[in-house]
């Protein structure tokens, strides 16, 4: 759950110098690029592009003249304003996670004309401008219905939702009535990871680890497997709240186990699961509790835990995606906050930077690789602000 932005805070002193660097191999795929928004045209500014399904629907966000941001999806090369679940003009909303389903049915969060009586910021804070603390929900946007729903929480204020199935599940997290003294202020109130569906408005919790009073649910797929995060209250963006990363499998709970164990008890945080139960995401390492140092990771019932290898000069990142065919994409930084898209296959990280076809129509680089369909079309931004699909070019 950590925000991208906290990436671009990562110290030059402390490279870490124990992660592996990807190593050279030979023929690496090209990718064409097509652009979906352009920065200099005011309806499309600042697009991210964070969700792409197996139809080449891309979903995600851009950001209107009056800086509120709005949940949008890209059908073919059309935008599609997904607006919010209030009215005010200045309330802003978000497609943040990656969303399999070939449904249309896409999941994410927004702001509500109703205001938080415990004005926490919540979750969403983190993702979305909210200078009046107004309250945030989850949404399932139906494409038959060509609007948003409001996702119930368990009986508290807020919620958050990321992913949705082909069974019509979406996960995320919701706030219930519970005071925890774990909370640290302006979080107030505990919150649980929950599965939304398949029947409207229904809602259900998943149990946590142990003691653990607060977690949330990130991914899912359609084989009853669920990823995401269990730990404290703490301020409800990840820290401790990702002390563990956990897989539910049909409700069950089990620790996916960082290797550093204990001495790690932070961002531990799976963001996508795929059909075979591969996940990906990014975890804690020791004596780095703001989580400037996260290195990527994958994992396995079968294989296990493995670090993904950085690019070399980088010294943090996240795996944000993994297709079927067990391709991942993610992002990293340097020292600087620099951010560099990547695509992880067969043992070896690229930078997708360097592996764009010429004359793709980009005014900057790729900065954000987020999601990856079964096609091998991933979607992301740039760091001028266009959303985009990078799309495999034929073999010749």
């Amino acid at each position: 759950m950590r925000p991208i932005s906290q990436f671009m805070l990562a110290v030059a002193c402390c490279v870490a110098s124990a992660q592996p660097y990807a190593a050279e191999a030979p023929a690496p795929p090209m990718y064409r690029v097509t652009v979906l928004s352009d920065p200099n045209t005011s309806t499309t500014a600042n697009a991210v592009g964070n969700s792409i399904d197996d139809l080449g629907i891309v979903a995600g966000s851009y950001t209107l003249t009056n800086t509120a941001i709005h949940a949008s999806l890209w059908v073919y090369g059309q935008l599609v304003d997904l607006k919010t679940l209030g009215a005010g003009p200045a309330l802003s909303s978000r497609v943040q996670w990656p969303v399999k389903n070939v449904l249309g049915l896409v999941s994410g969060i927004s702001l509500t004309d109703a205001l938080d009586p415990n004005k926490e910021g919540w979750s969403c804070g983190a993702f979305l401008p909210n200078p009046s603390f107004n309250v945030c929900l989850g949404f399932v946007w139906d494409p038959a219905a060509k609007k948003m729903r409001p996702l119930p929480t368990l009986g508290g204020t807020n919620g958050f939702a990321t992913g949705t199935n082909n069974l019509a599940e979406t996960v995320g997290w919701a706030e219930n009535t519970v005071h925890d003294s774990t909370c640290i202020l302006p979080q107030v109130l505990q919150f649980k990871p929950v599965v939304w569906g398949p029947r409207r408005d229904e809602i259900r919790e998943l149990p946590l680890l142990g003691t653990d009073g607060s977690g949330a649910a990130t991914a899912l797929n359609d084989r009853g497997q669920i990823v995401g995060i269990s730990g404290d209250c703490e301020y409800a963006v990840g820290f401790n709240t990702a002390k563990h990363a956990v897989l539910w499998d049909d409700g069950v709970v089990l620790e996916m186990v960082n290797p550093y164990g204990t001495a790690a008890p932070w961002w531990n945080t799976p963001m996508m699961i795929n059909e075979h139960g591969d996940v990906v995401g990014f975890a804690g390492v020791p004596n780095d509790p703001n989580g400037n140092l996260t290195p990527p990771f994958r994992w396995s019932q079968k294989g296990g835990w493995h670090w993904i290898p950085l690019l070399q000069g980088d010294i943090a990142g996240a795996a944000t995606s993994i297709n079927n065919l067990g391709v991942i994409v993610g992002y990293s930084n340097d020292a600087n906050g620099n951010l560099h898209p990547w695509v992880w296959a067969n043992g070896v990280t690229r930078n997708l930077n360097a592996l764009i076809e010429p004359g793709s129509g980009l005014t900057g680089p790729i900065a954000l690789a987020f999601d990856i369909n079964d096609r091998g079309e991933i979607t992301g931004t740039t760091t001028t602000g266009q959303a985009i699909i990078a799309s495999l070019v034929p073999s010749r």
